[in-house]
């Protein structure tokens, strides 16, 4: 993904599907994001579930550039709402701010990040009291009270500070059998190469596992160029990581890589062959162990870009199966109104309905090496014995499309509403799905889906099929059709 120019002034502030974000000095700068804390605050106040008496605010920060003190600024904005500020001592993932909410009957937490963003961008976003991202009610209400004003003046003072990382990680040990888990992983001779991508999850899975032979790192250091790159877990970016897996297979020690974006909440891996493996491979191995070795109760909640393979193994264990549009907000929402085994989405969030209503990378990169080692296969077998016995395409790639300005957008988006195509690379459109952009079926196991970035002037283009052949002739049909409006 490339990064976008830097504008020559800065945009409206809004936010997107999780939080407001934009160039940092130009978007995001002390002076537009002390209102912008102070208003999240006073709706986390003004929204308090009746029985929660706290006037705690969780606020934390990633590794990114100038993130600690702004976290620290916007420490005295909360203070300003007559709210007490508890600032993380280090840069944590972002879940570790989500757990500390539901640890500490907070109101909520402000966390100073860009997630998977270019190096360029920061952010903030604001989780709610049930520890996950907050709704679009939510947001629409920040955006109301600084459009009216009155937003109380920041407060300087001292703040206090809390080990938001290693509660975290302690509040992990609680839910896993991590002696198990290690034992299980030296009786396989399995390696595994955690790739952090310069960000805030750097050093958890090897504390976790307490063993240096069985967990190497690379890309720890923080960085916040990120080597240059988004710090988001797709294959153009994960280059060091499949050589290292390569190598280490290669050498007669299987190997499987583990990545997490920029703030620790998503999570993709590489196989034992080097293959990149998105969580449109993983939820299904994760849907599989946690429905039919664990026999935990619960739906299975997946975004609308998302593998049918997820359904299908799912349907094969007996599980009813919801889509939603993308956007982790719309699964949590759904783990906080019923039982939910799982939720995820294609670009990297999962979370689980024994843990929060919120993605947590750690959690699932952990539940995913559980599952190898009761399944005693690596991660390239387990998924494709997965996909022999309940079926499905075994082909998916996405394509991200900068398009040349905002009036080439509005043009696409007309034609998208008013004539979507019958036909897409030669085959018959079958249905038109509009949950979240527009989702054309051309088979079973087979689509192209067509969706607007909430952050970036992007145009996200998704495709699964039958081989790698067919999934990039659809992706180049799309991208043609896309830049020819």
């Amino acid at each position: 993904m490339a990064s976008a120019p830097l504008p020559l002034a800065a945009a409206p502030i809004k936010f997107g599907t999780d939080g407001w974000r934009g160039i940092l000095g130009v978007d995001i700068t002390v002076e537009r994001l002390l209102p912008v804390a102070a208003a999240a605050a006073q709706e986390l106040a003004h929204r308090a579930p009746t029985g929660l008496n706290s006037r705690t605010v969780v606020i934390g920060y990633d590794r990114r550039f100038l993130a600690p003190e702004l976290a620290e600024a916007i420490a005295a904005a909360v203070r300003g709402c007559d709210l007490e500020p508890l600032l993380t001592d280090s840069a944590v993932p972002t879940p570790a701010c989500s757990w500390a909410v539901v640890e500490r009957r907070a109101l909520g937490a402000l966390v100073i990040t860009a997630s998977h963003n270019p190096p360029e961008w920061l952010g903030l976003k604001i989780k709610g009291p049930f520890g996950g991202s907050v709704e679009g009610d939510f947001t629409a209400a920040v955006e109301q009270r600084l459009a009216a004003g009155g937003i109380t003046p920041p407060v300087q003072g001292v703040t206090a500070r809390f080990d938001g990382r290693g509660e975290h990680l302690e509040g992990l040990r609680r839910k896993l059998d991590l002696s198990s888990l290690r034992r299980g992983l030296e009786a396989m001779g399995l390696q595994v190469i955690v790739d952090p991508m310069h960000g805030s999850a750097a050093g958890c899975v090897g504390e976790l596992l307490g063993d240096n032979s069985l967990v190497r790192e690379i890309r720890s250091q923080r960085d916040p160029l990120f080597g240059g790159a988004p710090p988001e877990p797709l294959a153009p970016y994960l280059g060091e990581l499949i050589v290292a897996v390569k190598a280490a297979t290669a050498a007669g020690k299987p190997a499987v890589g583990l990545v997490f974006d920029g703030d620790g909440d998503r999570i993709a891996a590489v196989d034992e062959q080097g293959r990149f493996c998105s969580t449109q491979q993983l939820m299904p191995l994760l849907i599989d162990h946690l429905a039919r070795a664990r026999q935990l109760p619960g739906s299975v909640v997946k975004t609308v870009s998302g593998s049918d393979l997820m359904r299908l193994v799912a349907e094969d264990l007996g599980r009813t199966v919801l889509e939603l549009p993308v956007g982790f907000k719309y699964i949590a929402a759904e783990m906080l109104a019923g039982e939910v085994l799982i939720g995820g989405e294609e670009s990297g969030g999962v979370g689980f309905g024994m843990h929060l209503p919120e993605r947590d990378a750690l959690f699932a990169a952990l539940l995913v090496l559980e599952a190898l080692v009761e399944g005693g296969q690596p991660l390239g077998e387990r998924i494709r014995s997965l996909q022999s016995r309940c079926g499905g395409a075994s082909h998916y790639d996405r394509l991200d499309l900068r398009l040349a300005d905002m009036e080439s957008r509005r043009r696409l988006e007309t034609l998208l509403a008013d004539q979507p195509p019958q036909e897409v690379a030669g085959v018959a459109v079958q249905e038109v799905v509009r949950t979240d952009g527009v989702k054309l079926r051309l088979g079973p196991s087979h689509w192209l889906m067509l969706r607007f970035s909430g952050t970036e002037p992007l145009l996200r283009l998704y495709c699964e099929g039958p081989d790698e052949e067919r999934v990039a002739a659809v992706l180049a049909w799309a991208r043609d059709f896309a830049t020819a409006v």
